[in-house]
């Protein structure tokens, strides 16, 4: 079983992932670096280059077309417009929603136009937080809200959740 993880930009998906992966002893793939390696260039120019729908297609594409076992999975921001990407990731995994206020997400995100984030220019965070949380909370099998928690406590309690699910 895979442990996927959804969420915002600068929720923490990455960074939380390689943690969790090493506390469980299990592999982590980053679907962006997936993406990456699958285009041979960076979000922010798959994005300027194809447009925010194209690269949603070629997200959903590149998820459909991996196969990781017994990982962590810390996919895109933008992972779950793609409906059948999503089901796979359930299908073989438990999917926790990384969640953090618009807030903090601002604060932390220094790089929202060279980060190769899939929004529309004029968007805001607060924006696509509210376009996103929906999808979030329909593919969550469960939420960490990270406010005010390290790294470490996140994967604290994503171990102890994920427990259940074995």
């Amino acid at each position: 079983m895979n442990i996927v993880l959804i969420g915002m930009p600068g929720c923490g998906k990455s960074t939380v992932g390689v943690l969790l992966a090493k506390t469980l002893v299990r592999d982590f793939v980053d679907t962006d670096l997936l993406i990456q390696r699958a285009t041979g260039c960076s979000l922010c120019e798959l994005i300027a280059r194809e447009g925010t729908e194209a690269f949603k297609q070629t997200e959903n594409d590149v998820i459909l077309a991996a196969d990781p076992q017994n990982a962590v999975v810390a996919t895109g921001g933008s992972a779950v417009y793609g409906a059948a990407a999503m089901k796979k990731l359930k299908e073989n995994g438990v999917v926790v929603y990384l969640r953090l206020p618009p807030s903090e997400l601002e604060k932390r995100i220094r790089n929202i136009r060279t980060r190769g984030i899939a929004m529309q220019p004029g968007t805001t965070i607060a924006d696509l937080a509210r376009e996103r949380e929906p999808l979030y909370e329909r593919y969550a099998d469960f939420t960490v809200d990270c406010l005010g928690l390290s790294a470490e406590e996140c994967v604290e309690r994503i171990a102890r959740a994920v427990a259940r699910f074995a």
